[in-house]
Formats: C-alpha cells, structure tokens, sequence
C-alpha cells in the first residue's frame, strides 16, 4: 500500500473550518488521489473546537489512523487537541501575529511554520481568505501542485464571481510562496498525483442519491443533525425529476405527509435522527398497519435525550427493532459503507414497496458527515432496478375483489403480500385505517380476522427470509479462527485493522452485516470459529446481545461510546487486547 498523507485544520466553530477542509479534500481528489475525511465538531453555531481531518493515497483509505503530518492550527487549542496525533517531523502551521497565537510552543520534534495567514489574506484582497492561505502554504510544504487547489477554489467560489476566484487563488499563491522563501526546509512529503478521476461524497449525499435513482419523488423532513444533508441533497435536485422536498414545522408533520404521499403511490421518504425517530413512532405503526410503503431514514447520533448532537453512536439500534407499541413488522437495513448507502436506499424503497412495510434505512454520523472517493462506475445507473412490487391494475384487480364487489387492499395470501393498487384505478377505491380492518379495510373486530390480518403482516417477514439474500459482506481469512462481526460504519476501519493485525500474524476473519432485520443466521459461522467478537458504537452491545439471542453463544464484545468513531490502528490494538485477555475491550 502507498504511503498516506493526513493532514488537518482546526479552530472555533464558525471559523470556517468545514469549508476550508472541503475545499483540501476536493483538490486532492481532483489531482486523481483517494480522500477518506473525519469532522469534529461542536453542537453550536460559534465557538467551540472544531477540526476536519484528511487522509489521503493513491490507494484507497477507508478510515482515519492516529497519525497527523500537516496540522493548520487556528487556535492553541487545536495543537492541544491533536498532539497525540502529531509525530517527529509533523508541520504545524499557525499565523504567529495574531495575539493568541503568540506564545504558542511548538514541541521540539515537530517543525513550526509561521505564516501571517490574516496579513497575507487581506494584501490578496480580504481577511475571510486567511484560511485559503494557509491552504497554499500546505501545498508548498506536501508538495503538493498548487493547481489543483485552484480548480477546487473555482468549483467552490464560482458563482460569486470570477474576482472572488481570482483572489483566492492569489491567496493561496501568497500562503505558498511565503513558506518556499522563508523556509529553507525538506520536507519529507511529496504528494504523487494521478489520471484517475473520483466522485467525492459523504453518506448523506450517497442517501439523497440513491433515492432520487431509486425514484422518491416526495421527501418531507425537519432538518436534524446529523441528517439535514439528505434534504440538502434532495432539493434542488428531485424536482428535475418531477418530486417535491417539503420542509416540514416538525418531524410529526414530516412522516404524516410522508405517509400521504405514500398512500397516493409516490415513493416517498423521511430522513430524521434518534429524537425525530422518537416522535415519528406513533405513525410509523399506522405505516405498517395500512401496509404503506415507506422509508425512513434514521441517521444516528449520541444519544439519549438531545445527547450530543454531532458526535458518533449506533445506539438506536434497539429503537427501530422494537419501537411502537403492539408488535409491528418492520425492515431495518444499515448501510456499511458510504457506496453501499447508495444501493441500500434503492434496496430499501424496492422492499418497502415489494413487501408493503416501513423500512427503516440507518446510517450514522461518522458515515453521514464523511467524504470519500469513489469511480464513477460504483453508481452505476443502468444497474439501479425498480421493483414496485404486487401492484394490480384495470387487467387484474378483478382477481381480488370481495364477494360484495369491493377491493381488498389488505387480502389474506400465503406471502402475507396483498394486492396494492394506486389511486385513479378502475374499480380499486378502497379504504385503510389504523384500527383493525378486514380484508377490504373495514374496521372491525372480529377475533378471527383480528388473528388472520396479524399473521399475514407478519409472513411478510417470513417471506422475506425466503425470498431476499440476506448475506453479510465478509473479508479477511476465511480459514481464520478469530470471528469478528460488524455492521454499520465500522467496516472500513475494520478492513484496515485487519491489514495491521496480518502483519502481525494475526489472522481474522470479517463478517460485515447490513441487514438488521430480518438478518443473516449465523449459527455456523460462530460455531466454527474459536473465538468471536462484536465491534459496535455503543454501551450495551445491542447487536452482540441479537448475535448472542440467535446463536444460543457467548461473544466477546468492543463497544466505543465516547462520541468518537473507530480508528482502524485503534480498532486492531482492541482486537489484540481481547484475544489476549478474552474480555471486553
């Protein structure tokens, strides 16, 4: 694997942190090299540590090592923050003028470059480009060709004017040659550059994309972090399609008009975090009692309560597996890398529709905020299929009418898969309710249609078990006897992980599961394995715990909480720590 590059810049929220790592992402990736990033940022508007981290290589990187070459500090703070991280010959680069910058000490081993970032940023044309200076002043310290950077700057200023792009561009110019003349240093970087050309996006983004291919044409939400980006992505964009974005005044009314939209015979989505989830439970079980098609997409974030809104868990886990009151069938499918949270929303809308139930599409923060690169060919369109499932028409709807000539929306079949006909189709008017219905949607409670219509909801999971490939993504030694199972958006630090420990001997083999429920059994993969571990962003191991209720067998478990996601050398150094000691990690 080639040697990669990490790089950072950090200051106070509503310094401009996002933007400026975004824009040293997209001249990287542009320049044909891969970006895997990581944000770290406050839960306000201004003030507050906030960092955004690049790692980059010819190769592919799906995670963030301990490991930073070329720090921009904007703040004391930011050095503070990242010095375990930062390493014999790593490049601070700080703006020495500013007055708390100067008496900042620069660890003997690291090498200090003073750059006057808000002098250099106002002589090219203002002072809001001190960060832009500082991104020139990186290019002359990795090597890096400075003309890259400049076909990121237009994409980003573009439409404020070619001024505004000209003196960025000037700006960056001015950050590097001041480090060239005043520094008469070697760094030891040198930033190889390549042909191939790379999508850059984040999970949200990969969301938005793959519902649009998909065919959504109705989204209703209520921005949340960390899933605003889906709606971000959305508008603008679905409406050259013929759909709507509605920004609901909450997230009750956004999964009602989801729900009527859906009714209607659009494929329609949510998008919400943990708290949104919590107040859209009460219409998800009318959802799955009408038998409405529908995704909700739940991006997850610390929790309970307001919890800590832009930092990392998986701990909703239990929520979209058991929430509601009654017994509710449901789907809940978790994306384990950012590409497949592309497949994974057209696989979600094909199964809501296919099998007339709520899906629940989870991501989590670390995935929904992280950018990566990928070919163009990974969304690749012709291969997107649309399966709108058991829909009947003017041709067929007659094979499914009562013995009173009504239509049954809610017909008892050996699949539990009812007839389902759109508005404006002959002789298909019908009703759905939330109380109990029969087979036409008639309210009522007689005892026996009360027990046929919850069997028949819930064979349609049955069925799915039959029908769907529930397979995990598996990788590393197949013949190993450590076991290690993931889901989420552990798997690229896992992938990696694995990669340190073989160099050390150790051999471990990965299944990475997307499909919560209904889910892979995995009875025969324990079994043969010595020893198993679950790797999960959360307290309690709640994935462990259904690994643990299915296999009828104990498994060691490496839960983080601290609002923090893995790290691939970190997450091998967990590994070696469990199977020394045979405890949790």
């Amino acid at each position: 694997m080639a040697a990669d590059f990490n790089w950072a810049v950090g200051g106070e929220a509503g310094d401009g942190i996002d933007s400026t790592g975004k824009i040293f992402a997209q001249a990287l990736s542009r320049a044909g090299r891969h970006v895997f990033t990581s944000k770290d940022f406050a839960s306000r508007i201004r003030g507050g540590y906030t960092a955004y981290k690049v790692r980059t290589s010819v190769d592919k990187v799906q995670s963030v090592v301990d490991r930073l070459d070329v720090l921009i500090a904007l703040t004391p703070r930011t050095i503070e923050e990242n010095l375990e991280e930062l390493h014999e010959g790593s490049v601070i680069i700080y703006d020495g003028e500013r007055t708390t910058m100067q008496d900042v000490e620069i660890p003997d081993e690291m090498i200090g470059i003073d750059v006057p970032l808000k002098r250099l940023a106002e002589e090219a044309g203002g002072a809001i480009m001190r960060n832009v200076v500082a991104l020139g002043a990186a290019c002359e310290v990795a090597d890096f060709p400075i003309e890259n950077l400049d076909s990121a700057l237009e994409k980003r200023f573009a439409d404020k004017g070619q001024k505004l792009v000209d003196n960025n561009k000037e700006a960056a110019r001015a950050g590097q040659s001041y480090v060239a003349e005043e520094y008469d240093h070697e760094f030891d970087y040198d930033l190889e550059t390549t042909d191939e050309d790379y999508v850059l996006l984040n999970g949200d983004e990969a969301i938005g994309m793959g519902a649009i291919a998909a065919g959504c044409r109705f989204y209703a939400g209520y921005p949340i972090t960390p899933a605003t980006d889906v709606m971000t992505y959305l508008t603008g964009r679905i409406e050259r399609y013929g759909g709507h974005v509605v920004q609901a005044e909450d997230e009750l009314s956004a999964i009602n008009m989801a729900l009527g939209a859906a009714r209607g015979g659009a494929r329609s989505m949510t998008a919400t975090s943990g708290p949104g989830i919590d107040l859209m439970t009460e219409t998800f079980g009318l959802i799955a009692t009408s038998e409405t098609p529908l995704v909700i997409c739940n991006v997850m974030r610390s929790g309970p309560s307001t919890g800590m809104p832009t930092k990392q868990e998986q701990g909703d886990l239990n929520q979209m597996l058991y929430g509601g009151h009654g017994e509710v069938p449901r789907f809940v499918l978790a994306p384990t890398t950012i590409d497949e949270c592309f497949w994974k929303t057209v696989e979600a809308f094909n199964l809501a529709e296919k099998y007339q139930l709520p899906v629940y599409l989870t991501a989590d923060l670390s995935m929904a905020v992280t950018e990566q690169t990928f070919s163009p060919d990974t969304f690749d369109m012709d291969e997107v299929e649309v399966d709108r499932g058991n829909v009947v028409d003017e041709t067929t709807i007659d094979d499914h009418m009562s013995e009173s000539g009504g239509f049954q929306p809610h017909e008892i079949t050996d699949d539990g898969i009812s007839p389902r006909a759109f508005p404006g189709t002959a002789d298909g008017a019908h009703m759905s309710t939330g109380l109990e219905h029969d087979e036409q949607g008639r309210r009522t409670e007689d005892t026996e249609m009360r027990v046929e219509q919850v069997d028949k909801r819930n064979r349609k999971v049955e069925t799915a078990r039959e029908r769907e490939d529930l397979s995990p993504r598996e990788f590393g030694d197949e013949d190993a006897d450590t076991l290690v199972i993931s889901w989420g958006s552990n798997e690229g630090a896992l992938a990696e992980a694995v990669e340190f420990l073989a160099d050390d001997g150790i051999d471990v083999r990965v299944l990475s599961v997307p499909y919560i429920f209904p889910r892979p059994d995995l009875s025969e993969d324990v079994e043969a394995a010595e020893s198993v571990i679950v790797v999960e962003c959360n307290e309690q191991g709640q994935f462990a715990d259904l690994v643990e209720h299915d296999v009828l067998a104990r498994v060691d478990r490496i839960n983080k909480y601290n609002g923090v996601r893995f790290k691939a050398d970190e997450l091998a150094d967990d590994i070696r720590e469990t199977l020394a000691t045979g405890v949790e990690a």
